[in-house]
């Protein structure tokens, strides 16, 4: 099944996409879409919920968001254009769920942004608790699928003190969705193709057969080292393609479209506008 949550930002709505590829309005059975509900939403007979009208605003695939965390590094490609190699377990670090928007909300440039790029990534949201997870568990354990594009300013994340965190954190840095996907509607997660355009130029073209790390893996491994909770979102990594990576790099300013999208997870539009 296909989830969504749709309407105003802070006042979305949850939802199902039908055999018609319409929204349908599941609010009578929950808050929101989030990885708490989809197991009760996934039991619902879709087709006698009220349609929505129009097409609307759609917010993050999933919301109540504990941790938002990302891998870097996971196609050994993607590290090879980062100059580095590959990695020989995840890489982790996170991103402040406050940078958390929809996939076709605008990305604001930050103030004294100067090099501001994209990534586009599988996402798993996390639909019960684990701790020690073996791998069975894991799997058991996730709600479904999703788009992340994982922007990124690498001036405040590679220069200077050098911390991750401040290059992925800022306001509309993590958008989710369009869709979040059950894993029996998802099909074959290590092998789904992910692509990203800027401007109408496709830069990143992969699949995720490529992963060093796939993401059941990822969450039994993470769940060794913290307590995973139904909500949280962990984004696993990009393939080769993104600015920094090209000769010379390119990356984003004010007026720029990126267009990207995940076999069977819908597809992200969104354009870059300046900080107020």
């Amino acid at each position: 099944m296909r989830f969504v949550n749709f309407g105003p930002p802070g006042q979305e709505k949850p939802g199902a996409l039908d055999a018609g590829e319409r929204i349908r309005d599941l609010s009578a059975l929950a808050d929101c879409v989030d990885g708490a509900s989809v197991a009760t939403l996934a039991n619902a007979r879709i087709e006698d919920y009220p349609l929505v009208d129009g097409p609307p605003r759609l917010g993050p695939c999933a919301k109540n968001i504990g941790k938002f965390i990302c891998i870097g590094l996971n196609y050994a490609d993607h590290a090879a254009e980062s100059g580095l190699p590959p990695p020989a377990e995840p890489v982790v670090f996170f991103k402040a769920t406050s940078a958390v928007c929809g996939p076709n909300d605008d990305i604001i440039k930050p103030r004294g942004s100067a090099k501001l790029d994209w990534e586009v990534e599988l996402a798993v949201v996390i639909g019960r608790e684990l701790r020690y997870a073996e791998l069975d568990e894991a799997r058991r354990a996730i709600a479904g699928y999703c788009i992340c594009n994982d922007i990124s300013e690498r001036h405040f994340q590679l220069e200077g003190t050098g911390q991750w965190v401040k290059g992925k954190s800022a306001d509309t840095f993590g958008p989710l969705g369009p869709w979040l996907v059950t894993p029996d509607t998802v099909g074959d997660v290590n092998n789904l193709s992910l692509w990203l355009s800027v401007n109408g130029h496709r830069y990143q073209h992969g699949n995720t057969k490529t992963m060093l790390f796939d993401p059941v893996f990822i969450v039994a491994y993470l769940s060794k080292f913290m307590s995973l909770q139904p909500g949280d979102v962990i984004s696993t990594g990009t393939p080769p393609g993104v600015g920094l990576g090209q000769k010379p790099p390119v990356y984003l300013n004010a007026g720029d479209v990126m267009e990207l999208g995940i076999d069977g997870l819908g597809v992200q539009r969104q354009t870059v506008v300046v900080c107020d």
